[in-house]
């Protein structure tokens, strides 16, 4: 069995994070729960957690699976995000911020966390099929697999499933552009990957003749910008933007459907197009 590594940026980024909400008795007490390798490393708790988890990729343990069971407690406690008058919980806001530093960073390196301690590589499928395999081998099935896994946790980390959701979108235009042969947009996001698909494939709905095909067309238009507007203002993704929101399941469950549909009829226009 192929044992996972811990990417090092993650590690230090980790590191850095915990070692401010946890005292070394708490720290020690999450890393031997996880089955950490050795004794408690000697220094403070950013280099104890560094050298932990940094020695998970020296022996011989699955790497991820301690990462994730370190970090359950932090990514999943429940937070009150405002007090009983309705003012920001600054405490709160802060811990948020600091788990959707961790959510960017692993999907930055191809994972993602679930809940109940699991951190799995993106498009992990029994025989670990990365995201952009099934990208490329247009595997339809799968993709949804892969919305599967965001909509199952949508009830603990809305924001994470929308992150992923937001991804999946985004890849999906990179590697149609990248086939292609077309030239990348300056920024990278959602809305200038679309705009660069859309156009190749036809769907200017202000080149379509029939009324209702062009409602649909601008309908999709308006999906990508309302799912990266709400990525920016409340997803994992960003953070702390000037205005943000606090996310409800039901927002996230909408945003990853009307992904989904996006993703799968850019999948079969593509397919059409190169059949015809």
């Amino acid at each position: 069995m192929t044992l996972s590594r811990i990417p090092r940026p993650i590690i230090g980024l980790v590191a850095e994070i915990i070692s401010q909400y946890y005292s070394h008795a708490q720290l020690d007490n999450l890393f031997l729960q996880a089955d950490a390798p050795g004794e408690s490393p000697v220094g403070n708790k950013m280099v104890k957690c560094q050298a932990w988890l940094a020695r998970c990729n020296q022996e011989q343990v699955d790497g991820l699976q301690v990462l994730g069971a370190v970090i359950e407690d932090f990514m999943e406690r429940i937070l009150d995000l405002t007090d009983t008058w309705g003012t920001p919980n600054k405490w709160a806001e802060e811990w948020q911020g600091n788990r959707d530093k961790i959510h960017e960073a692993l999907m930055t390196h191809g994972l993602t966390y679930f809940s109940g301690g699991k951190i799995y590589t993106v498009g992990a499928t029994g025989a670990v099929k990365s995201l952009e395999q099934i990208l490329k081998n247009k595997d339809l099935e799968a993709a949804e697999l892969e919305f599967a896994r965001a909509m199952e946790n949508i009830s603990i980390d809305p924001p994470a499933s929308l992150t992923a959701a937001c991804a999946i979108i985004e890849s999906a235009c990179k590697l149609y552009i990248e086939e292609k042969g077309l030239a990348l947009p300056k920024e990278c996001s959602i809305k200038p990957l679309w705009v660069i698909v859309a156009n190749d494939l036809g769907f200017d709905a202000g080149k379509v003749e029939d009324n209702d095909l062009r409602k649909i067309l601008t309908g999709l238009s308006s999906i990508v910008d309302g799912i990266g507007a709400l990525r920016t203002h409340a997803g994992s993704a960003h953070g702390r933007g000037g205005m943000r929101y606090k996310i409800q399941p039901r927002h996230a469950r909408l945003a990853v459907h009307a992904a989904h549909t996006l993703t799968v009829f850019l999948f079969e226009s593509w397919e059409n197009k190169r059949s015809s």
